[in-house]
């Protein structure tokens, strides 16, 4: 039996879709990172040179692909998508009031939660400098944050709802500081995670190793990379946060090995290496069908 034809692409806005339209007519697709296959692209750029660099690049032993999305994972992105311009919108209309009344003299913290409980004490009465003009304007911002809020919870809806239906997100969120947000958009991002070799290079993928600057035998390494998708290396970090809150006093052999690094590293590396951790036991779960089984030594 022959082999099915194959074809490389350049990763793009639309490759994804190309991709499965050719594999629905039985021709095999690779997707190349673009930053891959700039640095083969001879003289000048046009569709000839560029088809010529994707042929050159895709005949590299040690190329790495980029996974074909399926529409589930591109329905997935694109709640997160949405989500996270929300975010950035409430966050932006808050800082917008908070430097209205700054300038008043009235001063508030800068999380949502501070800002719902600061507003209405603005509202209720007209002194000093905060006039009716100033207050009107912050109650029709504050009208619009609550709109932007209420979509939010629409699109955290929408990302539990994959949460349920999703047997690899199911998986990888008994990993903790791994819940439905992080979870869905993990598989979202790298599906089954088979394109990645082992752990240490979804790790390196997401710009979570250090970065390295060595020459001529002496190496030396650096802060993080942060290279690759820097909405899912945030979200891991952030959960991280979360875990780290609550190792104090506990005797397992993470909690241990946590309390270890923060004294000796400091806080915000201990974070760093256990987001690391994480997205080495998530390339691990995803790409196998080995449950999940956390460390239970204890001292």
């Amino acid at each position: 039996m022959a082999p099915a034809p194959r074809g490389y692409m350049e990763a793009c806005s639309s490759a994804h879709h190309w991709a499965r339209c050719f594999r629905a007519m039985g021709i095999e697709v690779r997707l190349i990172s673009p930053q891959y296959v700039s640095p083969f692209v001879k003289t000048n750029k046009n569709d000839r040179n560029d088809a010529q660099a994707i042929v050159e690049a895709a005949s590299r032993p040690t190329m790495t692909f980029v996974t074909v999305k399926s529409l589930e994972q591109q329905d997935m992105q694109a709640v997160h998508r949405v989500r996270e311009l929300l975010v950035h919108q409430r966050t932006a209309l808050i800082n917008q009031v908070r430097g209205l009344l700054g300038e008043r003299g009235v001063t508030m913290a800068k999380s949502p939660e501070a800002f719902k409980r600061a507003v209405p004490q603005v509202l209720s009465s007209c002194e000093g400098e905060v006039t009716s003009i100033c207050q009107a304007m912050v109650l029709e911002l504050s009208q619009q944050i609550q709109a932007l809020e209420d979509r939010i919870k629409r699109a955290e809806t929408w990302i539990k709802s994959f949460m349920k239906c999703s047997a690899l997100c199911k998986k990888i969120a008994v990993v903790g500081g791994v819940g439905p947000i992080t979870a869905t958009a993990v598989v979202a991002a790298v599906g089954e995670a088979k394109e990645f070799r082992n752990g240490r290079h979804l790790s390196a993928w997401l710009g979570l190793v250090p970065r390295q600057y060595s020459s001529g035998g002496k190496s030396q390494l650096k802060g993080i990379s942060k290279r690759g998708d820097t909405y899912v290396r945030t979200l891991l970090i952030h959960g991280a946060r979360t875990v780290l809150r609550y190792v104090v006093g506990k005797t397992d052999a993470q909690s241990r090995w946590l309390q270890d690094l923060i004294a000796r590293r400091g806080y915000n590396r201990a974070a760093v290496a256990l987001a690391n951790k994480n997205a080495r036991v998530i390339q691990a779960l995803l790409s196998s069908d080995t449950p999940y089984r956390p460390s239970t030594a204890t001292l």
